[in-house]
């Protein structure tokens, strides 16, 4: 072979491989857990929102996911090198996390609420069951290998559910919206509620488009029998692949006539907290954002300090951490967020709970949890 048929012959060879790679690539990012970005009448009533600014959603008060302070300043490359390939000694903890498994099956009607691991929360709410950011995946990445949920941390299924009156999803990350988990759930969902936006995900995936309620910020859907939801601010982003905030984030809160729940999503620490409390007058239970932080991001997490802050801030009698315990997206380490907010919580005006993962909360003031976290 000549050497111009050889050059001519890698070239090709060449051309071939990464032909072949694009086709891939491209194949795998439309799997319809990628989702397609809100089109038609969704994409309407998007644009009529005044949080919405010609092709992206914005926090109240705007705010870059990166800071730009050079104390804190970490670029996203060097980020996401030590993420995945940096050392990740106490990253994970260094033995099954514990549980206790509610029987969901056998749980009386009686108002209560099971934290399941990182956000995702049940409860039982004027004899509705409401199900918020299910994430039953060993994997909160749509890569096998990133993100894996620590060890003993997943303990409950879909067959674990009965039917649900309320999914909620707070926005359309993968550590919150989760397709197999939805997918499994889906013959159990009588309703969806979602921020602006993310019901593009679930009208995708086959839900009849009558069971979505998706509204803006500040708006309230009255379930009957005594039931409200509010759909509030918060200050983070969204997006699944690279697209930035092309659905709305959001928090929520469910009003009975005798309980106040308040779910904050993720988020940052903002004057939104104060209106919240004030707008509502206090919350029985705070299930609040505590974990997965970094001073490189904190305006989009909350840090311990800011977890405080927060929940004094929207007047929470009682507190539950969320968005730790289940999977390492930060690196601090694992038990770092409990262990800094049980010192942050000390003399404050609400009560610390750390339930376990699947362990039953009822309302009342006399329970106790242990620090499980104390290794």
């Amino acid at each position: 072979m000549n050497r111009r048929n050889f050059i001519r012959n890698i070239l090709l060879g060449g051309a071939v491989v990464t032909a072949a790679a694009g086709a891939g690539i491209f194949r795998y990012i439309n799997r319809p857990e990628f989702g397609r970005l809100p089109e038609g009448e969704r994409l309407k009533k998007i644009l009529s929102s005044p949080h919405y600014f010609t092709d992206h959603f914005e926090c109240l008060t705007p705010v870059q996911v990166m800071s730009d302070d050079e104390h804190d300043r970490e670029s996203r490359i060097s980020a996401t090198w030590k993420f995945l390939f940096g050392d990740k000694t106490g990253l994970v903890p260094p033995m099954p996390v514990p549980t206790v498994k509610t029987d969901l099956h056998a749980l009386a009607a009686d108002d209560c609420a099971i934290w399941m691991g990182h956000s995702t929360i049940y409860l039982q709410l004027a004899g509705r069951r409401i199900l918020i950011d299910p994430v039953f995946s060993p994997y909160a990445s749509p890569i096998f290998f990133v993100n894996r949920a620590f060890p003993g941390s997943n303990i409950y299924s879909a067959a674990d559910f009965p039917e649900l009156d309320v999914l909620a999803i707070t926005h359309d990350h993968w550590d919150h919206l989760d397709y197999p988990t939805i997918m499994a759930l889906k013959p159990k969902i009588k309703t969806v509620l979602c921020p602006l936006g993310v019901g593009e995900y679930f009208e995708q995936w086959g839900f009849d488009v009558d069971d979505i309620i998706e509204e803006d910020w500040d708006s309230v859907i009255d379930f009957g029998r005594g039931l409200t939801a509010h759909i509030l601010p918060s200050q983070h982003f969204s997006g699944r692949l690279l697209t930035q905030n092309p659905t709305e984030w959001c928090a929520f809160a469910f009003v009975t006539p005798s309980r106040k729940i308040f779910c904050s999503g993720d988020g940052g620490y903002g004057e939104h907290f104060r209106d919240i409390g004030k707008k509502f007058g206090g919350f029985d239970l705070a299930f609040m954002e505590n974990g997965q932080y970094n001073r490189a991001w904190h305006a989009i997490h909350l840090l311990p300090d800011e977890t405080v802050c927060a929940a004094e801030d929207v007047r929470a009698t009682r507190v539950v951490p969320i968005h730790a315990g289940k999977f390492a997206l930060a690196r601090h380490a694992w038990n770092a967020p409990y262990i800094d907010l049980l010192t942050e919580s000390a003399g404050k005006n609400f009560k610390l709970l750390t339930p376990r993962i699947g362990e039953l909360i009822k309302f009342h003031d006399g329970q106790n949890f242990p620090h499980w976290f104390e290794v």
